[in-house]
């Protein structure tokens, strides 16, 4: 008897850039959900097919998959995604929101009466926008920062942002409305900083795209992970965990960026209490399958930023911290009635991406070929192996990236491991171009 066909497509890393450059954050986060969702689907027994990029194939052996179909430069990947989904049993899509992308072809697989196993579309409509977002929060009686929809005339109205900054009185947040991690976050903290760099804003920002200002909430990145329980009517969801996100907002001078987290994370008892109540109370059964929501905890209050209508970054850390395998939760919430509404926590992860340089003498061809085999082999915690998509500017400097998650007792076991990671990372030539930006 043939098995079960699920196909998992990740759009960074399965030939959504196919035609440009690949971003290597996104790249790096990416692979590392499609490598550990696939892993964790093939251990339920299914066959597994996916997509890559014709220039990542040599990672095609880190994916515990059944079929890999490449595709290349001059190829139109949606026809490649249409022939995967009409040949599987069960589809299951990572994608960003921005454009449309996770509508889209979240959109083919319910035309093609597939079973989806990521989220729905009513839920993307809702998570894709942060206006519409902020709307639902507030009409659930949700804390949230204050937020505006900029109006845009072939650029943005710098008479509302202005007005706004003097009726809201604090540092703002200037965002897209369908913006995916800390891409295109601007940081201002007065009306004199926007002043005094209004051209080279005006040069950043997408006038194609629409963006909402916020006011700016100091305090800890956060955020909790969910898996929507449509079959069992007596809960709305599984709580998975709540996670630490590293998080770098920056002014014009350099990007913001979102770079990893932690999970779980050791809250008092009253505050993961105010996080049940206030999820209690919000109407989330559109969201049927894995999600997330990104919180700042402030003062003892927490704030919902956003909703994240697909499966986030953290999983990645999640997987290591549960015996439960997370995939067959996701599954299980659209055919079986769930017998849990909470997952047992019994390890730590810290799961981040790491910026590197080689230093050594050999070339790029010759660290992929035989350095990193080396490396995964000797650090089975890094996920996405260090990786050069684009060739920088300086003809002698090698940057890599690569994605690691530990798996440990608890967070200082994770430190040790992380300082051992970095230490095996010297021993090979790499270096990390730039000192870790966190406090743990």
């Amino acid at each position: 008897m043939s098995k079960e066909r699920v196909f998992i497509f990740e759009y960074v890393s399965g030939g959504g850039y196919n035609q440009v450059d690949i971003p290597n954050s996104l790249f790096c986060e990416g692979f590392g959900m499609l490598r550990s969702i696939i892993e964790d689907f093939s251990a339920l027994n299914f066959e597994i097919s996916t997509l890559m990029d014709y220039r990542i194939l040599n990672l095609a052996s880190f994916l515990k998959t059944n079929i890999i179909k490449p595709v290349h430069e001059r190829d139109n990947f949606i026809k490649i995604f249409k022939k995967q989904v009409k040949e599987s049993e069960y589809c299951f899509i990572i994608a960003p929101e921005f454009n449309n992308i996770l509508y889209e072809l979240t959109k083919i697989i319910k035309r093609s009466k597939k079973q989806l196993l990521s989220i729905d579309l009513d839920a993307i409509t809702l998570g894709s926008s942060k206006i519409r977002t902020y709307d639902f929060f507030k009409a659930h009686e949700i804390s949230t920062p204050r937020t505006f929809t900029i109006p845009s005339n072939n650029g943005l109205d710098f008479n509302f942002i202005f007005n706004k900054i003097k009726e809201l009185n604090s540092p703002i947040i200037i965002k897209p409305d369908d913006g995916v991690g800390a891409e295109e976050i601007y940081y201002f903290r007065s009306e004199n900083e926007l002043i005094d760099s209004i051209d080279d804003f005006e040069l950043k920002i997408d006038s194609n795209r629409k963006y909402i200002m916020q006011n700016y909430v100091k305090g800890n990145d956060l955020s909790v992970s969910l898996i929507g329980n449509v079959k069992n009517s007596s809960d709305q969801f599984i709580f998975l965990s709540m996670n630490r996100q590293f998080v770098n907002i920056k002014n014009l001078s350099s990007d913001s960026e979102y770079f990893g987290g932690c999970t779980p994370i050791e809250e008092d008892a009253l505050i993961h209490e105010k996080l049940k109540k206030a999820l209690n109370k919000t109407d989330l059964s559109i969201f049927n399958g894995y999600f997330g929501i990104d919180l700042i905890k402030s003062n003892g209050t927490l704030y919902f930023i956003e909703i994240n209508p697909r499966l986030t970054t953290s999983y990645i850390g999640i997987r290591n911290i549960t015996c439960n395998n997370v995939a067959e939760l996701i599954f299980n919430c659209h055919f079986k009635d769930s017998e849990i509404d909470e997952i047992k926590i019994q390890n730590h992860s810290l799961f981040m991406r790491l910026e590197l340089e080689y230093m050594g003498n050999k070339s790029r061809e010759n660290v992929n070929q035989e350095t990193v085999p080396i490396l995964m082999e000797s650090v089975p915690e890094i996920v996405t192996p260090p990786i050069s998509l684009k060739r920088t500017i300086q003809s002698n400097k090698k940057s890599f990236s690569c994605f690691i998650a530990t798996k440990e007792k608890n967070l200082s076991h994770s430190k040790i491991k992380l300082n051992m990671i970095l230490n095996k990372l010297k021993e090979l030539d790499f270096h990390l171009i730039r000192e870790l930006e966190i406090t743990l």
